[in-house]
């Protein structure tokens, strides 16, 4: 199916998505970030004491060059490489250092040349996962289930000029934040607390960044899977 049905929440109603705005320091860059899930839309457009719009789009993925992460050749690695090539955040020891450089010189996909990426949403508590395995601090099973946490899902982000002309505002609904502030924050909750019993079960004999490092992985080794 070539149209698909996408929300994306935000304290404004969002009639025409902008090619070029948006922070680049984004999971995946600067793009318009969208969900199939308008539960999870919801949840993101609200911030504490604020109301928000849960606004719906229609996308019409002919002829987009589309990035799906979830692909079978794709594993969590690259989704991570892409993540450490865009957001910035404190390097605080040499393993970390040497794991962010490794994961981008040898798991990066060219997503740039993409017009849409579909991937993993990384919201604060999962960024930090996501450092906690570059720093050696979890192995790469631990990262794969904590990336399944909370149930975010998958988000869509536009990132050509090509696929903001082919994104159309539907409608929008009005968001109350005294309902789904404390649905987002709570489901935040209960993905930290399940990490930390993971945790607890330390993964003795898992694949750690320095495995990787010393055995000279690339992405097609099938230790990876």
């Amino acid at each position: 199916m070539d149209k698909i049905i996408l929300y994306h929440g935000s304290s404004n109603i969002i009639e025409k998505p902008q090619y070029g705005a948006g922070k680049a320091y984004n999971d995946y860059g600067r793009g318009f970030y969208c969900t199939e899930h308008i539960e999870l839309c919801k949840e993101w457009s609200c911030n504490d004491g604020i109301d928000g719009y849960a606004n719906r789009y229609e996308l019409d993925l002919t002829d987009l060059k589309t990035l799906n992460l979830s692909d079978e050749k794709y594993s969590v690695l690259n989704w991570l490489a892409i993540l450490m090539d865009n957001r910035i955040g404190r390097i605080s020891s040499p393993i970390e250092k040497r794991g962010r450089e490794y994961l981008l010189e040898h798991f990066l996909p060219t997503y740039k040349e993409s017009d849409v990426i579909v991937g993993y949403r990384a919201d604060d508590s999962y960024f930090s996962f996501a450092r906690a395995f570059v720093g050696n601090g979890i192995s790469l099973k631990q990262l794969d289930y904590a990336m399944h946490l909370g149930t975010l899902g998958q988000q869509y982000v536009l990132l050509s000029e090509k696929a903001f002309k082919q994104i159309h505002f539907l409608d929008y609904s009005p968001v109350d934040h005294k309902e789904y502030y404390p649905k987002r924050k709570a489901r935040d909750e209960a993905a930290r607390e399940a990490y930390m019993r993971e945790l607890e079960k330390n993964d003795i004999d898992g694949i750690y960044i320095r495995d990787i490092i010393r055995e000279k992985m690339e992405a097609s080794d099938e230790r990876l899977r």
